[in-house]
């Protein structure tokens, strides 16, 4: 059995797939703990119950950052280079202004910069995204994976079709007799990043959009901690 590793997961909502790592952990099936529960909503349900239950949590209000942006008081960190993370990143056309993705990676940089500050003292192994709704920048990719991948995404659809935020719903609409859900690693893109396992479903006729979701959900709860246990026996 391999030593356990320490788990910091992000949520938004209400954190059923950490909820799941979290039963996996105590029940042995992850050689593991989470050691830290962050989110960019200070009214997520999951990060209620995570502080109820004894977990460190805390909150980086990404909106606020963005008003500080606008009302010109807020300054990039001192180690942030505009033009290297402009050239590495693909998660903001080009044909935008430049005055656009200025806002954006800028404003992105900051909260990603509190995000770093707030988990420093956690000497974390692994990042898991357990439904958080923010994309990284390669700002924040890089200060992490600094010897190896350590951000873990899982995403509703059989990457690399239907990227994005609503994953199941694209899959439904578009007519898919087959749905799924991915775990990979995050890279510079959105939702590119090497894949580490899938679980799929079938879609029959008489399903529905919640039906869809149910089926995902459910197969969530299973892979992602299969995943994570992957990353615990260095076999991903």
């Amino acid at each position: 059995m391999s030593n356990k590793i320490r788990i910091g997961a992000f949520i938004s909502g209400g954190g059923s797939n950490l909820n799941a790592i979290i039963d996996a952990c105590e029940a042995g099936q992850i050689d593991g703990e989470v050691v830290f529960v962050g989110s960019d909503n200070k009214d997520a349900k999951g990060l209620k119950k995570s502080s109820e239950s004894g977990y460190p949590t805390f909150v980086v209000d990404y909106n606020n950052i963005v008003q500080k942006y606008n009302d010109n008081i807020l300054k990039a960190p001192d180690d942030f280079n505009f033009d290297e993370i402009n050239k590495k990143q693909s998660l903001i056309s080009e044909n935008k202004s430049i005055d656009t993705i200025k806002k954006f990676l800028i404003t992105r940089a900051c909260a990603e910069n509190e995000i770093i500050e707030n988990i420093k003292k956690y000497n974390y192994d692994l990042i898991v995204l357990a439904g958080f709704m923010r994309v990284f920048t390669p700002y924040f990719i890089d200060r992490i994976n600094n010897d190896k991948q350590k951000i873990m995404n899982i995403h509703p659809a059989l990457l690399p079709a239907f990227p994005g935020v609503d994953g199941y719903g694209d899959t439904f609409r578009y007519g898919c007799k087959i749905g799924g859900c991915t775990v990979h690693f995050i890279d510079y893109g959105e939702d590119t990043g090497p894949i580490i396992g899938q679980k799929a479903f079938e879609i029959l006729p008489e399903d529905t959009l919640d039906s869809v979701k149910e089926k995902g959900l459910k197969l969530e709860w299973e892979l992602f901690p299969e995943c994570i246990q992957l990353f615990a026996e260095n076999k991903c």
